[in-house]
């Protein structure tokens, strides 16, 4: 494995064209010291002059961990036949003589990214503490665009280079909690190394993997809504109103019913109500406006 501890290799000994004639030694050969991606294009492909130099980038930051090799389709039609080019831009990551990931057509910077972090973690190199922190922010964008599969895939990789990684492992918790497999994400969350089980990102995918759970057993909104405003001192029918809002996704409207409940009576239920107010500020983020008006009301209750 080319070092990478160093600064950065030249660009040339990291980006080349090839050609049918050289494709076993800059890519089959090669890949069996370093990982290379293939960028397959043709110089009629549009999007494949906003990808190359995407690619170019994200190797070159890289600093030797991958190198990257350039085919024409046009110059190289028996390759690309072999294997079954179909469209592009194509891109393949190949290990040891053997394609091992790939994808078609253009994509963000952020996922252009994450596929070369995923590709060094996955043939045992090791991502640089910078190139870490992207592909971490690269696979919250991931779970933000609703690509969960891709996302813990992500994570998991940031893990393998670095297992004590907090804000990897929370992101895999709330991964496999946004593909419904509270299962996993409960396994996961409690094999977390002792090192940074209470650190914020696992409390936080501790607190959303709670509130998953509560969802799976709330009620009917319109039903509790009628049911509160008709009983208003209806403390329980007001407690699973708010789980209800919460699991319909209206944050804000759990949060005030939850503080109109301590209002009413902040001992109800040993405390409940203020219990799960925090739960929910936990699995947000602390600038978070609903977080942040939310605890000034409730600090306005505590202290009048």
């Amino acid at each position: 494995m080319t070092d990478i501890i160093g600064g950065p290799a030249p660009a040339a000994d990291l980006i080349k064209d090839a050609t049918e004639a050289t494709f076993m030694a800059d890519v089959i050969e090669a890949s069996k010291e370093t990982p290379i991606i293939v960028d397959f294009w043709a110089p009629w492909c549009g999007p494949c002059k906003t990808l190359g130099p995407q690619l170019e980038a994200a190797v070159t930051a890289a600093k030797g961990a991958v190198k990257m090799v350039k085919l024409n389709i046009d110059e190289a039609q028996n390759i690309a036949s072999q294997l079954q080019i179909q469209s592009i831009p194509t891109v393949y990551a190949f290990h040891n003589g053997q394609p091992i990931d790939g994808f078609q057509g253009a994509l963000p910077e952020s996922e252009i990214k994450a596929f070369i972090d995923k590709t060094i973690a996955a043939t045992g190199g090791e991502v640089p503490g910078e190139q870490l922190s992207d592909a971490v922010e690269a696979a919250e964008e991931m779970l933000a665009e609703g690509a969960a599969v891709d996302a813990a895939q992500t994570f998991a990789a940031v893990l393998e280079q670095d297992p004590n990684q907090a804000a990897a492992y929370g992101g895999l918790v709330r991964a496999h909690i946004a593909m419904d497999d509270l299962d996993q994400a409960e396994a996961i969350l409690n094999g977390a190394p002792a090192e940074i089980s209470e650190s914020p990102e696992l409390e936080s995918a501790n607190a959303q993997l709670e509130l998953a759970k509560q969802a799976a057993n709330a009620g009917p909104v319109a039903e509790l809504t009628a049911t509160v405003e008709a009983e208003p001192d209806n403390h329980q029918a007001r407690f699973d109103l708010a789980l209800a809002l919460h699991a319909n996704g209206d944050v804000e409207a759990a949060v005030s019913q939850l503080l109109e409940l301590f209002r009413r009576d902040r001992d109800w239920n040993e405390g409940a109500a203020k219990t799960q107010v925090f739960t929910i500020f936990d699995a947000l983020k602390p600038d978070d406006k609903i977080v942040l008006n939310g605890r000034r009301r409730l600090s306005s209750m505590i202290f009048v």
